[in-house]
């Protein structure tokens, strides 16, 4: 499998390293701790399309959103992960 970094081009997987599905938000401060247990915990295990978060260790080491199907393993999209340095705007 071979994902295309929005920064580097097309690259081997070996520099990339899965960290899971995109979907969870993370929960604000002060949240209970049944919703922190559900944020660190519970994922979803689909069959099919997902969103998931990839980083760029071996390369610009972004943080990217690949949209992937599970079963096929083909890559429909790739994306900076939103609030990943490479995207922030200097204020």
């Amino acid at each position: 499998m071979r994902i295309v970094c929005p920064f580097c081009g097309e690259r081997e997987l070996g520099e990339f390293t899965y960290l899971g599905d995109a979907k969870p938000v993370r929960p604000a401060p002060g949240a209970s701790e049944d919703e922190v247990y559900d944020y660190v915990y519970l994922r979803d295990n689909i069959a099919g399309v997902m969103d998931e978060n990839w980083y760029h260790g071996g390369g610009c080491r972004a943080w990217l959103k690949v949209t992937r199907n599970t079963v096929t393993h083909e890559i429909s999209a790739v994306e900076p992960a939103a609030g990943a340095g490479a995207r922030q705007v200097a204020k």
